[in-house]
Parts: structure tokens; C-alpha cells; sequence
């Protein structure tokens, strides 16, 4: 199977690093012109440099702050003037770990903003053209939280159960335009922010990072955690028209981690 995205623009969230980042390079593999969107300039234009370009493609950046809802409306904005986006990966980094007992509601504020508020946002400024076009595709990062919540991750178990059912209800409303809707389940991946995450539970169990990593792979059926090259492959297929029939679902990718259905 040869997955083209030739002709089609996409709009990577959080693409200066990590998932977001191998996603916008296998988007740019496979034939699409990519924006990326993050806050590290230096870190996208480089980026940028590198990726893709042998079908044509002319990739950009968008320097944008998803804590700051007020400068990343103005910001998006400006851009939707005048761009169009055939795909759209809403991602962004994740809220501060802690459980449900250590977060207030100003916690929880920030954290819908960023997480929810960002990505409606996002979807209702790149669905008009989408639409006229009657082809499209939405792609959530979300997480396998949102079936079995991490009591570590409140604030993202909350917010991002959120962003999956406002997914779901999206993808029926748009299937007759000819726009999927799909969530991705992230399980356990090799980037900055399970780096970040294992440091501190480390310091708070007295361990090794090492040890906490060990554990961590051991908890997956493959005995390992993935490679953010692997998500930018299920992020191509969901993009492209191999897909068109898949829309409203929650995709794990997490090496078999959950046990739920």
C-alpha cells in the first residue's frame, strides 16, 4: 500500500519535538506541505529545513504558545486568513503531572484551555475549507488515560476524555462532508515528556530513572515503549485516503498496554 498525501497541507500542533515532530516528518515523507506550530523557532526552522520537499512541498512554521489562549487565538487567526489545511493534527504538550487531590480548579482551567479550548479552537478555523472541499481529515493526540486513567495525570485524564467524546460527536456531524475525525490512545513513547515524567516519579519513590523506565517497559506486552517514528506511521494512514472510512474512533497505540476494550 502507497500512502500519497501529495497536494495536501497539514497543520502539526506541538511539532517542534517528540510525537508531534516524527508526525509532521512522515506527513512530509509522504507528500504533504507541512506547518509546523510550537514555540521553539529555532527548533522548527530547522525542522523544516530537513524535511521532505522531493513532491514539491513547501513547509512553513507557526510560532505559537498553547498556554497563552489569548495570544494563540490572535496568532491562529492570522494564519487562517490566509492558509487552508487539508489535515489537522491537534497536539500539544501536556498539563503539569499530580493527582487529583494536589490540582485546584485554576488547575483545571488551564488545563481545559490548553488541552480543549486549543484544539475546538484549531478544528472550527480549518473545517470551513474542509468542508468546501468535502474532504478533510482531524486527527486528536490524546491518550490511553482516557480509558484507564493515570492517578498521576489528573488534569490530563480530565481534559482529555473531553477532547475524545467532543471527537466522537464531531465526526457525525461532519462523515457526510467527506471528514474523518479520529483519536489516537498515546501509551508509553521515547520522548522529552516520559523523560520529564519518569524524573519525577523517580524523586518521588526514591528510585533510579532507570529503574522507573524498567518498570515502565515491563508493564507492556512488548516489553518496550515506542518510537515516535511508529506514531507518525498511524498518523499517515489515518490521514490519507486509504482511511476514509474510518472516523469517531479511539485508536490505542501503546504496544498492547491497555487491558480495557
Amino acid at each position: 500500500m502507497n500512502i500519497s498525501l501529495k497536494g495536501k497541507k497539514a497543520l502539526v500542533g506541538g511539532s517542534s519535538k517528540g510525537i508531534g515532530e516524527a508526525i509532521a516528518r512522515q506527513l512530509a515523507a509522504s507528500g504533504a506541505s507541512v506547518t509546523l506550530m510550537a514555540r521553539n523557532e529555532a527548533r522548527m526552522k530547522a525542522i523544516v529545513s530537513e524535511l521532505d520537499t522531493d513532491l514539491g512541498q513547501l513547509h512553513q512554521y507557526l510560532v505559537i504558545d498553547f498556554s497563552d489562549f489569548e495570544g494563540f487565538k490572535t496568532t491562529l487567526t492570522r494564519y487562517f486568513k490566509n492558509n487552508t489545511v487539508d489535515i489537522l493534527v491537534n497536539n500539544t504538550q501536556g498539563p503539569q503531572a499530580g493527582g487529583a487531590l494536589e490540582k485546584n480548579v485554576d488547575d483545571y482551567q488551564e488545563a481545559f484551555d490548553l488541552l480543549f479550548k486549543s484544539v475546538v479552537f484549531t478544528t472550527q478555523l480549518a473545517l470551513p475549507h474542509m468542508q468546501q472541499q468535502h474532504w478533510g481529515r482531524i486527527i486528536n493526540v490524546a491518550s490511553i488515560s482516557v480509558k484507564e486513567p493515570l492517578n498521576y495525570l489528573a488534569l490530563s485524564n480530565s481534559i482529555r476524555a473531553a477532547v475524545v467524546t467532543w471527537a466522537k460527536s464531531l465526526a457525525y456531524d461532519v462523515a457526510k462532508d467527506g471528514i474523518t475525525v479520529n483519536s489516537t490512545l498515546t501509551g508509553y513513547f521515547d520522548t522529552d515528556r516520559i523523560a520529564q515524567l519518569n524524573s519525577k516519579k523517580a524523586e518521588k519513590l526514591g528510585i533510579s530513572t532507570d529503574e522507573v523506565r524498567s518498570n515502565m517497559e515491563e508493564q507492556v506486552p512488548m516489553k518496550r515503549i515506542g518510537k515516535p517514528e511508529e506514531y507518525g506511521y498511524l498518523a499517515a494512514f489515518l490521514a490519507s485516503n486509504q482511511a476514509a472510512f474510518i472516523t469517531g474512533t479511539n485508536i490505542p497505540i501503546d504496544g498492547g498496554l491497555l487491558k480495557s476494550l
